[in-house]
C-alpha cells in the first residue's frame, strides 16, 4: 500500500546560495528534507502545509518557468526514447533543471513515479505548471506504450507555441518603446520647456494666439495635477482589470478585439495556430477527437474563441462533426476550414492540423511585420506633429508679442 502523502512548506537555499521557497509532498518531514537535498536545495525550515498536497501552489508558469518546463519535457522524451526507464530518466533529468523550486517539483514527481503513480497523474496534479494537454498526451502515451514519442511531440508543440509567443512579444518591443519615448518627450516639453516662456507673456495672454494659450494652459494643468492624473491612470487600470476579470466582460472585450482592423486578424491567426497545433498533437497521440477538441480549446487565450470551441466539442460528444460547426461559429480564418475538412475526410486530421499551424505561423509573422510597419511611422508622425505644434505655438506667441511691442 502506497504511503500517504502530505504537503510540506519549505524555505531554503539552492546551490548558488539563492533563497527559495515552495511546497513539496512527502510521507514525512524527514522524507521531505531528503527530497529537497536530492534536488540540491539546503532546507532551512520545513513545516507541514495546510490542505492537500499541491507542490505547484508556490510556483506559477512564468515565461522563464514555461521555457524550463518545455526543455525538461523534451529532455525526458529523449531519455525515454533511448530506452531508459521512466523513474531513472526523471532522476537524470533533475541534474539539468536550474531553477531550484522547479527541480523540487520534478523531484516530488520522480518520487511519486517511483512509488507507482503514472506520470500523467503527477502532471494533472500540478495544473499551475502543466497545461491540461500535457497530462492528456502523457496518458495517451502510457496507454499505447509510447510515452517517449508522445512527450517528444508534446515538447515540439510547446516549443513552437513559445516561439510564436516570443515572436509577438519581440515584434512589439520597438513600437512600445517608441510610444513611451513619445509620451515622455511631450510631457517633458509641457513640464519644463513651455514654462520657460510663460514669464515673457505675463499679463499679455489675452493678446496671444489661441493655440499658444491652449499650450500654456495644458502645461499649467499638467504641472498642477500630474499626481492625480497618474493616480487616475493607475486607478482606471485597476478598475478595468477588475471588470475584465468577470467572464462576461472578458468575453465582450475579446469579441471586440477580433473586430479590430489589423489586430483582429492577427489575434485570430495566432489563436487558431495554437488551437490547431495542440489539437493535432492530441489527435496524433491517440486522444479521442471530442476530448482532444475540448482540451485544445483550453489552450486558446481569447475567451470568445475558447467558448465557441467548447460548444463545438459539446456538439461532437453528442454525435456531431468538427468542421461544420467550427465553420458556423466563424471564429477561425477561412483558409483554416479547408484544412479541417480535408483532415476529417482523409482521416489524417493530425498531420493536416500540423500543416495548418505552420501556415498560420507564417501568416502571423507577415501580419506582425505589417502591423509594426504601420505603428512605427504612425507613432513617429504623431510625435513630430505634437512637438511641432508646441514649438509653433511658442514661436507664434513670441512673434506676436514682438509685433505688439513694436507697435
Amino acid at each position: 500500500m502506497a504511503e500517504v502523502q502530505h504537503a510540506f512548506r519549505y524555505r531554503g537555499t539552492d546551490s548558488l546560495g539563492k533563497r527559495v521557497a515552495g511546497q513539496i509532498d512527502a510521507g514525512s518531514r524527514e522524507e521531505a528534507v531528503r527530497r529537497l537535498r536530492q534536488a540540491a536545495i539546503l532546507p532551512i525550515d520545513v513545516t507541514p502545509g495546510a490542505g492537500p498536497a499541491a507542490p505547484s501552489g508556490a510556483l506559477t508558469r512564468t515565461g522563464k518557468t514555461r521555457t524550463a518546463i518545455t526543455r525538461a519535457i523534451g529532455e525526458l522524451a529523449v531519455l525515454l526514447e533511448a530506452g531508459i526507464p521512466l523513474e531513472r530518466a526523471m532522476a537524470l533529468l533533475l541534474d539539468s533543471i536550474e531553477q531550484a523550486p522547479l527541480r523540487a517539483e520534478f523531484a516530488a514527481m520522480q518520487q511519486a513515479v517511483k512509488e507507482g503513480a503514472p506520470l500523467s497523474r503527477t502532471l494533472s496534479e500540478r495544473p499551475a505548471l502543466f497545461p491540461p494537454v500535457t497530462a492528456a498526451m502523457a496518458e495517451a502515451g502510457e496507454a499505447d506504450g509510447r510515452l517517449g514519442p508522445a512527450l517528444s511531440r508534446l515538447a515540439d508543440a510547446l516549443q513552437r507555441e513559445d516561439d510564436l509567443r516570443g515572436l509577438i512579444v519581440t515584434s512589439m518591443i520597438y513600437p512600445v518603446i517608441l510610444l513611451v519615448i513619445s509620451v515622455g518627450v511631450i510631457a517633458l516639453m509641457l513640464l519644463f520647456v513651455v514654462p520657460q516662456f510663460e514669464s515673457l507673456f505675463a499679463g499679455a495672454e489675452d493678446r496671444l494666439p489661441a493655440a499658444s494659450v491652449f499650450i500654456m494652459e495644458a502645461s499649467r494643468t499638467l504641472r498642477a495635477g500630474w499626481w492625480w492624473m497618474l493616480l487616475l491612470l493607475v486607478g482606471g487600470g485597476f478598475a478595468l482589470r477588475q471588470v475584465f476579470s468577470r467572464p462576461q466582460a472578458r468575453a465582450a472585450r475579446d469579441r471586440f478585439v477580433l473586430t479590430l482592423p489589423q489586430i483582429g486578424p492577427l489575434v485570430c491567426s495566432a489563436e487558431t495556430a495554437r488551437f490547431a497545433r495542440t489539437l493535432g498533437v492530441l489527435v496524433d497521440g491517440g486522444v479521442p477527437l471530442p476530448s482532444a477538441t475540448l482540451l485544445a480549446g483550453r489552450a486558446i487565450g481569447n475567451s470568445h474563441m475558447a467558448a465557441a470551441v467548447r460548444e463545438v466539442a459539446r456538439g461532437m460528444k453528442e454525435g456531431g462533426g468538427l468542421t461544420a460547426p467550427l465553420a458556423a461559429a466563424d471564429i477561425v480564418p477561412a483558409k483554416a476550414i479547408g484544412f479541417f475538412r480535408t483532415g476529417e475526410e482523409t482521416s489524417r486530421l493530425g498531420p493536416m492540423l500540423g500543416k495548418l499551424a505552420e501556415v498560420l505561423d507564417r501568416d502571423v509573422t507577415i501580419q506582425l511585420q505589417r502591423l509594426v510597419g504601420l505603428l512605427t511611422p504612425a507613432i513617429t508622425v504623431i510625435l513630430g506633429a505634437v512637438v511641432a505644434t508646441i514649438i509653433a505655438a511658442i514661436m507664434a506667441a513670441i512673434l506676436g508679442f514682438n509685433d505688439l511691442a513694436l507697435a
